[in-house]
């Protein structure tokens, strides 16, 4: 009987080959985790703006008809010339119904609301109105050109340069000579000018009788004299305005003393500065006269943010 070889090796090899793949059979894989991107951040919720103050006016105002660029400026308060630079207008003589005017610098904020009390009376009505200084800005003496606006505080307030509006205002004839005060002699020494919330160290403006006090209508003072009698800056300033370019006014000076304070001098016979010129207290400014006026006399108002206030409480006793 032929010799069959030991199959005893091949059989354990074989035996551990199957234990090996056995055990690879049951090994776990390992598990897959999906990697899932962070979640974005929330975007922080931006804090509800905070209401505009309503006791306050946004700086703009929107021209209407019967506007004038230097009524607007005397409204509220501002020099016509800055009022044209800030807004890029060539010709302080046009401006439109409808145009949106920046009443300060850029970055300027909000403006207090101006006085209210007056409105300015339609000169046309076409869509486009037109504004005329009415300035003697050259020589001394010389006679403004005469294209003259009807009265009222907005109109008064647009021949300066700063301030508000009612109805119009009639002009006042003088009433009968009720009390005699007389105005000190002459002004002391010119006092530097007040800062932007001082109030000036006011002096009477001119030499007479009292003739006329202040009352709704009337808006100041009217002081009687004689023509040519010295018209005197009230405090130190600057003259916003020198022309004829108000009715009821006549030959019109108007000073700014600070951001608050404006002085007006109205009938005067002949107007001795020009715009733009600094004054000092006391300067002689003009001569008294009757230039829409049943007589010799000046008419004086002071103005805080373009709202007359009565004289007598802010000038020193006779």
């Amino acid at each position: 009987m032929p010799h069959l070889p030991s199959r005893g090796p091949q059989l354990v090899a074989v035996m551990a080959l199957a234990l090996g793949l056995g055990a690879c059979a049951t090994r776990q894989p390992a598990p897959v985790v999906e990697r899932k991107p962070a979640p974005a951040p929330e975007a922080p919720v931006a804090a509800p703006a905070a209401a505009p103050d309503a006791g306050k006016l946004p700086p703009t105002y929107t021209v209407k008809r019967g506007d004038t660029l230097v009524g607007i400026a005397l409204q509220f308060g501002l020099d016509y010339r800055e009022l044209a630079a800030w807004n890029n207008i060539v010709n302080p003589n046009v401006i439109l119904v409808g145009q949106v005017l920046a009443l300060g610098p850029p970055g300027s904020g909000p403006r207090s609301p101006a006085p209210s009390g007056t409105v300015v009376t339609p000169l046309r009505t076409a869509e486009a109105t037109t504004t005329r200084p009415q300035a003697n800005t050259e020589t001394r003496k010389a006679e403004p050109r005469a294209r003259r606006l009807p009265y009222s505080d907005k109109n008064l307030a647009q021949l300066a340069s700063a301030e508000p509006g009612g109805p119009p205002a009639p002009v006042v004839a003088p009433t009968p000579p009720a009390a005699t005060v007389a105005a000190p002699a002459v002004p002391p020494p010119p006092s530097p000018a007040p800062a932007a919330g001082d109030t000036p160290d006011w002096m009477w403006p001119a030499k007479g009788r009292l003739i006329a006090t202040f009352t709704e209508a009337n808006k100041g003072v009217d002081i009687a004299g004689v023509k040519g009698t010295p018209v005197l800056a009230a405090a130190p300033g600057r003259v916003v305005y020198a022309g004829q370019g108000l009715r009821g006014y006549g030959k019109l000076v108007i000073i700014r003393h600070s951001e608050l304070w404006l002085s007006a001098y109205a009938h005067n016979d002949q107007i001795l500065v020009r715009e733009q010129q600094e004054v000092t207290r006391g300067q002689k400014i003009a001569e008294m006269g009757a230039t829409d006026a049943e007589q010799v006399k000046l008419h004086f108002e002071i103005r805080r943010q373009g709202r007359p206030v009565d004289p007598l409480k802010h000038l020193p006793a006779p």
